[in-house]
């Protein structure tokens, strides 16, 4: 397993560029091909920078917050997931964007959209406790998966293609059954979730999940230790698990930072990266393949509450609630 790489230096990462807008945001992608930025906002728009003239493009089209966005493999096409209960398509570089689809998916809010790697299916989900998978060409419902006990916060297809995982607030990760709709096995990510009896409130959950290159391993990002879980006083962690068996490897945490890990991704070098906001503020997470603890923290601005890695794997896109997005880059170590 490959740490942290020589050809990257990620103690030397910086903002470089931070872009406006007038609300708060809540999640941002970076498209496969690079070329533009998007972030959902509470203004019920999905934001579009581009990167290389800067120009922001507004998505307009749910009835409330956009939660979250995914990308047919070629980046053509773009569905959105929000808390007016629908799934929206869009051509993602149109100059005028307007919804081509729109799919009253679940009810209650939609937390969770993927799209399978060969762009034929888009899978959503959220508080309504069901998974549910769609034709992309058309929009057609083919099939509900089942199982969960509470609200579902996460999607991830397996890169064969054959599986589709979810992962709620309750910590369970199910292994679903493209062909079957069947449950293939749950992978246990409690220590994602705690219960405060004094606040009465469910807490934590599996906020997102990633891959390592070869699809061996899993994570499972969230937080643990919710001393005091509306006052958002807890720890950001993430779990790593073997794909064959399902075990647990380690847990990866930080010292002196507050919040939850929203999102975490696999650098192409080997190394995890994190985002994490909360009570303490905005931070860029770092970790080794081997090591519990996090090699570096970097903090950001403002809170952040969402991230993506660009194809790059040189720039680092983070939303905030201070109404920005920021690209932040990794430094290649002077030769």
């Amino acid at each position: 397993m490959q740490t942290e790489n020589p050809a990257i230096d990620a103690k030397l990462v910086h903002v470089a560029e931070q872009w406006p807008h007038d609300h708060p945001l809540i999640s941002c992608r970076f498209d496969p091909t690079g070329r533009f930025l998007f972030a959902c906002s509470e203004d019920s728009t999905i934001q579009r920078w581009e990167l290389a003239g800067k120009t922001r493009t507004p998505f307009a089209g749910h009835a409330s917050w956009p939660r979250d966005v995914a990308f047919t493999p070629s980046g053509e096409t773009m569905i959105s997931c929000g808390y007016d209960d629908s799934l929206i398509w869009w051509e993602t570089a149109s100059p005028e964007p307007k919804p081509v689809r729109v799919v009253k998916a679940h009810e209650r809010w939609i937390d969770g959209v993927a799209v399978s790697p060969d762009g034929r299916f888009v899978a959503s989900a959220g508080s309504d406790r069901a998974v549910r998978l769609w034709n992309i060409a058309d929009g057609s419902p083919i099939r509900e998966f089942t199982g969960h006990a509470k609200h579902v916060y996460s999607l991830l297809f397996h890169p064969s293609g054959e599986f589709l995982l979810s992962g709620d607030l309750g910590g369970q990760v199910h292994q679903w059954e493209i062909a079957t709709g069947k449950c293939a096995r749950t992978i246990d990510a409690t220590g994602l979730w705690s219960y405060n009896g004094g606040q009465a409130v469910d807490y934590g959950g599996v906020r997102s999940m990633a891959w390592n290159a070869d699809a061996t391993q899993l994570v499972c990002s969230g937080l643990r230790e919710a001393s005091n879980p509306l006052g958002a006083v807890n720890d950001p962690f993430i779990l790593r698990f073997s794909w064959d068996k399902g075990e647990k490897l380690r847990g990866h945490v930080v010292a002196d930072v507050k919040g939850v890990a929203w999102n975490a991704a696999f650098h192409p070098l080997g190394f995890l990266v994190a985002c994490s906001g909360g009570s303490g503020g905005g931070w860029l997470l770092f970790w080794n393949a081997d090591d519990d603890q996090a090699f570096h923290k970097f903090q950001l601005p403002n809170t952040a509450r969402g991230m993506s890695l660009h194809p790059d794997g040189i720039q680092v896109a983070t939303a905030h609630h201070d109404r920005h997005a920021r690209i932040s880059r990794l430094v290649a170590k002077p030769a």
